[in-house]
């Protein structure tokens, strides 16, 4: 029985790997067919002998037109299988090429580069990046990318010392022994200071835009090392003069409240990459860390002085004004503390402990006078190592940190007793108004502990512009949809109070009071100097004045003690201490689960 191969297209024959007589197997080659100026093999459909061959090299054939004859018959193995046998662990040239292009750009093809790294004592790029992912999950976009420098540099200068254009980015999960592959997916981005110092250039900017447009289609958290000098003037390919129309820090700022952004640097980040780190939702820097808004170039360019870069933008000064949120002491540090930072984000974890709650019943003094210290509290309410505190050094009349209640991430405004009594000041309300935003943006149950004789007043206060900053408070809790609730340790004194409690105390889901708890309109003291002043002052003796007011205060101080709230039902209950965890967990347990949702919840977190 005989069987014809025919043409599956027209083109023109350019090999012919048979002759009449050769036994063929099913699926060999018996011919090679250009079209359209790609090569096509032609196969056989079945195994047989070559009986006639109706074409010539160079032959234009048409679709359908018949090629070779064969008569059917069975191929032996042997002859089969001479033609099917592949090296699999062979690398052919091309492959031999692109792996080499890629092994140029890894620490170990650059032993320079990791060396200036070692004597500033920092580690490179990629093994920040080694240290964050999981495993070999990482996958980079735009390894290969070289500066675009060609006007001025060979293209053999580019790629070796220019590789990804100072900027690494790819996906990767962090965090996934915790969570499950849909959760832990992170965009992963760094400036690699070894490559023309960070700097931002041409490829640099498409990296970021190509990036930025992942994470928001995805809605995936990105983490972004910032180290670098901000813009980059040497760049020569293309057409610009002052590239203002780059859109790299429009697109990192439309993904501000739509996912997590976290920024980590250790050493200089000057001009564009500080404002891609002052976008980011938690900033995160090592002790070596100067960052500003210009390097040494640009201030000596404006006439302004000749610094030396760590002069400028120091860490004692920016973990104190607010700029820095968290400081670590090293790379290592910063790695495992935005790992933590990005957990909260990515759901419930299942394993967790937690404190003796009987503790709390005596961490307030009973003199009511008496300072204590809130994070010990807040160490025993929530879970055991679950605690984050963002801006630790800047607003110290609150505490901001985020922590588990059974595994469920949660929120945490404090008023800090230790400073102003707990007054809460221009700085204290933006770093609490700030936070309200960062858990509403992302779901986040917010639980406020209330210790706080109201608003910081006179004269020096209000020259921090205190009745703007201190009404961000309400402004911002009141357009939050997440579960709130507010426990009184102590104080909770006039609007101050009312601003710990999402505005009044019947818009938390609860508002509860500890024993040690006094309420007031005002503080007690400058209540009965403002109501009793005329009866005060009639008295004339001193001492027997001094005598009636402390009356009077105790007298307030009774009247305003929390089982006087409770009974008003002015709040929810006075509980024991040790039930304040229980509380909090039946409320996250009644609240509904955040509805699945695409897109936006706050058009922004304000970097401030």
């Amino acid at each position: 029985m005989n069987s014809d191969i025919v043409s599956p297209m027209q083109g023109t024959v350019l090999f012919i790997d048979v002759e009449i007589g050769d036994d063929v197997a099913l699926g060999q080659r018996v011919a090679l067919i250009e079209s359209m100026k790609m090569e096509h093999e032609i196969l056989t459909t079945s195994s047989g002998t070559v009986q006639k061959i109706h074409i010539e090299v160079g032959e234009t054939v048409s679709e359908e037109q018949n090629l070779i004859s064969l008569m059917l018959k069975e191929v032996s193995k042997d002859t089969e299988s001479s033609f099917n046998e592949i090296d699999l662990d062979f690398i052919r040239d091309d492959l031999e090429a692109v792996n080499e292009r890629h092994a140029l750009g890894l620490d170990h093809r650059r032993r320079k580069a990791v060396e200036r790294r070692r004597a500033s004592q920092q580690r490179t790029a990629r093994e920040n990046l080694d240290d964050l992912v999981d495993g070999n999950s990482y996958i980079e976009y735009g390894p290969l990318a070289i500066a675009p420098q060609r006007k001025r540099r060979t293209l053999e200068d580019l790629i070796e010392n220019t590789p990804a254009d100072g900027m690494i980015g790819g996906i990767a999960e962090v965090n996934g022994h915790l969570f499950p592959d849909e959760n832990s997916q992170c965009v992963i981005m760094s400036y690699d200071y070894t490559v023309l110092a960070g700097t931002q250039g041409g490829q640099n900017h498409r990296k970021k835009d190509r990036l930025f447009e992942i994470a928001k289609r995805l809605e995936r958290p990105v983490i972004f090392f910032t180290e670098g000098g901000g813009g980059r003037p040497g760049d020569t390919d293309g057409l610009q003069v002052a590239g203002l129309d780059c859109l790299a820090f429009g697109l990192w700022a439309e993904l501000s409240a739509l996912v997590p952004l976290v920024g980590i640097n250790s050493g200089y980040c000057f001009a564009g990459n500080a404002a891609i780190l002052g976008c980011c939702d938690v900033v995160i820097a090592t002790e070596n860390s100067n960052i500003g808004m210009g390097g040494p170039a640009m201030i000596e360019g404006g006439g302004l002085g000749t610094y030396d870069p760590k002069e400028i933008g120091p860490m004692e000064i920016q973990r104190y004004n607010g700029v820095v949120d968290i400081s670590v002491i090293d790379e290592e540090e910063a790695v495992q503390v935005a790992k933590k930072y990005i957990s909260y984000f990515q759901g419930p974890i299942a394993d967790w402990e937690c404190s003796d709650q009987r503790q709390l019943r005596h961490l307030i003094p009973e003199n009511r006078l008496r300072v204590y210290d809130v994070r010990e509290i807040i160490e025993v309410i929530f879970d055991s190592d679950s605690l984050l505190e963002i801006r630790k050094d800047f607003g110290l009349g609150i505490i901001t940190t985020l922590a588990r209640i059974e595994g469920q991430p949660v929120g945490v405004i404090a008023n800090n007793p230790a400073h102003l009594g707990g007054a809460i000041d221009s700085d204290a309300a933006d770093k609490a108004s700030r936070f309200m935003q960062l858990c509403d943006a992302f779901d986040l149950p917010l639980v406020n502990l209330c210790d706080t004789p109201g608003f910081m007043v006179g004269p020096e206060a209000e020259k921090t512009g205190l009745v703007r900053h201190v009404s961000r408070m309400f402004v911002t809790a009141r357009s939050m949809s997440i579960p709130t609730c507010t426990i009184v340790l102590r104080k909770a004194y006039g609007l101050g109070a009312q601003a710990m409690a999402s505005g009044g105390f019947k818009f938390p889901l609860f508002t509860i009071a500890w024993p040690t708890s006094e309420f007031g309109g005002m503080g007690l003291e400058g209540a009965v100097k403002l109501g009793y002043r005329k009866e005060l002052e009639a008295i004339e003796d001193l001492e027997e004045r001094e005598s009636a007011y402390q009356a009077l205060v105790e007298r307030m101080y009774e009247v305003g003690k929390g089982i006087s709230m409770a009974d008003h039902f002015e709040i929810d209950d006075v509980i024991d201490p040790m039930e304040s965890r229980r509380w909090i967990s039946h409320m996250l347990k009644a609240a509904s689960s955040p509805k699945q949702r695409s897109g936006k919840k706050r058009p922004m977190i304000d970097t401030w």
